[in-house]
């Protein structure tokens, strides 16, 4: 089961906000972030990643042109202040101001979002530690044809020889019992983790040399 990413707001759970506004809010945020901005018409939305310098994960995004120079960049609960930081980093001489915005959203539900296989920050996504490859969202939050940002160089060095990532992320069918950060098992190898759990359903990290569980893919 795949949802189209307009459809993702029942999963999402609550949402921190990170506004970002002046002259150079577009071109700035632009240069920060894995996705295209050029040509975003207010109102409209994209989802994106926020990377280290190093090409791993700070933050899963989507970013909404609210206005002619305000952008609104919302993540999952509890990261709207790390995303903010993480977005101020390299701002100089930069006219564009960086705020918390009013959180929204409402709870949940768990088992949806693992059957759908969205990935959450701190549960499938690690800041810090996690590689874009793998996550199963770069198609719908990476532009290959973009100009330069942070971590650029990790996620086309890894696209461009079509690389596959050491791990990828999983729909998983899991007995009873199971729990996060148990291990996932092919036969008797242990070829992963689990990340998340609702009943029978789980979404866990897996080899690439494992063909346990589907692959996440939007």
């Amino acid at each position: 089961m795949e949802l189209p990413p307009a459809d993702l707001d029942r999963v999402l759970g609550f949402r921190d906000v990170v506004v970002i506004e002046g002259p150079d809010a577009q071109t700035y945020l632009h240069s920060q972030v894995s996705q295209d901005l050029t040509g975003m018409t207010v109102g409209e939305q994209r989802w994106t990643f926020v990377l280290e310098p190093t090409g791993k994960v700070e933050s899963l995004a989507r970013v909404t042109r609210a206005g002619d120079e305000r952008f609104e960049l919302d993540t999952d609960e509890g990261y709207g202040e790390a995303l903010r930081t993480r977005i101020d980093r390299f701002k100089i001489r930069v006219q564009a101001d960086t705020s918390i915005g009013e959180q929204f959203g409402s709870a949940a539900d768990e088992q949806e979002r693992i059957t759908v296989g969205w990935p959450r920050l701190g549960a499938e996504l690690m800041p810090g530690e996690t590689l874009v490859a793998g996550t199963g969202v770069a198609g719908i939050a990476v532009s290959y044809t973009k100009g330069c940002y942070p971590g650029q160089e990790l996620v086309e060095r890894m696209a461009s020889r079509a690389a596959d990532a050491p791990r990828s992320l999983r729909r998983l069918s899991v007995p009873p019992g199971t729990e996060v950060g148990d291990a996932v098992l092919d036969g008797e190898d242990d070829v992963g983790v689990v990340t998340s759990v609702a009943g029978d359903t789980a979404l866990g990290w897996v080899k690439r040399t494992s063909q346990v569980g589907t692959v996440v893919q939007f």
